[in-house]
């Protein structure tokens, strides 16, 4: 199947950086790249045009760079703390996600895409994990996310009953026979 070049003009992930030339498949480039305005077609004198413009690009990184530092210094040290349900062992019901810390960055005015948080896979254990944010290819921002089990309303009586109820028979069984009738017949 025939491939197509384009030129980058903006980060591409897992595809290649402003400025880069490609090649994709077709699909990709027509369904995708090209309407998003992520790339052009790589003509040959859109090539050299590139190689004429590569300052003017290196300039604009630069720039786009120096903003996401300054953008890093409002994400670095943000803790964020989530109170889920646990099971056994510490284990989640469900587990944190790269979008739940999105929105929980977001309630707290500091916007960033889910996809450019760096979380590997769902974190499905209760603890602290330290979280890389990507905001540039060259500027990456690191928060706490603190998991802790949820105190669900309700379930700390019902436990207390189950203590008590259990320890009832405990009791009985400890106590000397006492006559089954001490009612007054006379």
């Amino acid at each position: 199947m025939a491939q197509v070049r384009l030129i980058l003009r903006d980060d591409v992930p897992k595809l290649g950086d402003a400025g880069d030339v490609v090649t994709v498949r077709p699909g990709y480039a027509r369904n995708f790249l090209l309407p998003k305005g992520l790339a052009i077609v790589a003509t040959e004198a859109r090539v050299r045009e590139l190689e004429h413009h590569r300052r003017a690009i290196a300039e604009r990184v630069a720039r786009q760079v120096r903003a996401m530092q300054d953008e890093k210094k409002k994400f670095d040290g943000q803790k964020l703390s989530f109170e889920v349900r646990v099971g056994e062992e510490g284990r989640l019901f469900g587990s944190v996600t790269a979008l739940h810390i999105a929105e929980q960055l977001a309630e707290r005015g500091l916007q960033v895409d889910h996809r450019r948080i760096e979380l590997g896979r769902p974190i499905k254990q209760v603890g602290e994990y330290q979280v890389q944010v990507k905001l540039h290819r060259e500027v990456r921002a690191e928060i706490s996310v603190q998991v802790a089990a949820a105190v669900v309303p309700g379930a700390a009586d019902a436990e207390a009953a189950a203590d008590e109820s259990a320890a009832a028979p405990a009791a009985e069984a400890a106590q000397p026979d006492a006559p089954a009738d001490s009612g007054g017949d006379g």
